[in-house]
């Protein structure tokens, strides 16, 4: 979930505080992939929402988008224009559309947070899916940019240089600049902000300890938002497509680990010429 107020502590976690955040980044996953094996048309997401529930209880989590004040759900679904934030419905998904489900769980007080978008292709109008399916691509690979630029930077704004250079070389796409990271740990919205545009501070050194949520918004137009009347759904002024993809990811002693992915990372990593490490 993009930040809508942080709160303030050390920004740095010990070691024992690293290990307790492994659990609830695994049952962040856990509801990820779930609600992956299902998405599709004719699902609504309210379903999703139920089954991403499910996923972080079975494995002794609680839904912590649920502890926003006024929020109720396990996931945000964000259909088409809709960017983030949005509420589920029981609308039923069709050929064309593209949702990034964001869902995040708390473990004995520590949270997780992640997101992925999927497309529902659309058989006739290939040039529709097609799109989608580019906007998609384009903003995980800038989230995993924006990942692997943490596990070499000496500060953290060094990750939106990564995000927005892998955007504006692959597209013209938009980077969304009032929706951003976050670090996590004690709540799910934590300081330090974590840009995807390039800022004039460096921010905060990256060192052993720091976890942090990284989370590119990229619309395939404008980047201008408005609320809608819920008071939750924020949507692209222009009517745009948008995707969302996000992990969660902990620096330690040894290298990075993604916390929101059953393999640390590796499998989005590896590529780009880093090995996640593990920790215990």
């Amino acid at each position: 979930m993009a930040r809508r107020g942080l709160l303030r502590r050390s920004i740095y976690k010990s070691p024992a505080q690293l290990r307790l955040m492994l659990e609830p980044g695994l049952a962040t996953g856990a509801a990820l992939d779930a609600m992956r094996a299902v998405v599709g048309a004719g699902v609504t997401t309210l379903e999703l929402d139920a089954i991403a529930e499910q996923a972080i209880r079975a494995l002794g989590g609680a839904p912590n988008f649920m502890l926003e004040p006024g929020y109720r759900h396990t996931i945000c679904a964000n259909v088409n224009e809709h960017v983030v934030h949005a509420i589920p419905t029981d609308r039923a998904l069709v050929p064309g559309d593209i949702v990034a489900l964001d869902a995040g769980a708390v473990v004995n007080g520590w949270h997780g947070d992640a997101a992925f978008t999927a497309v529902i292709p659309d058989h006739a109008y290939v040039e529709r899916t097609a799109a989608n399916q580019r906007l998609s691509e384009v903003t995980e690979q800038a989230m995993w940019r924006g990942i692997a630029r943490l596990a070499t930077a000496s500060h953290l704004n060094e990750v939106g240089e990564a995000v927005s250079a892998y955007v504006r070389a692959n597209s013209d796409y938009g980077v969304l600049e009032d929706y951003i990271g976050h670090g996590i740990g004690r709540s799910m919205h934590e300081d330090p902000p974590v840009f995807n545009v390039p800022t004039r501070k460096r921010g905060p050194e990256v060192k052993p300890g720091l976890v942090v949520a990284i989370e590119p918004i990229i619309s395939a137009g404008g980047i201008d938002t408005v609320v809608e009347d819920d008071d939750w759904t924020v949507t692209i002024a222009d009517g745009s497509m948008s995707a969302q993809w996000e992990h969660t990811v902990a620096v330690h002693d040894r290298g990075i680990w993604v916390l929101t992915a059953a393999d640390g990372g590796a499998s989005g990593l590896e590529p780009l010429g880093i090995r996640p490490v593990p920790f215990s």
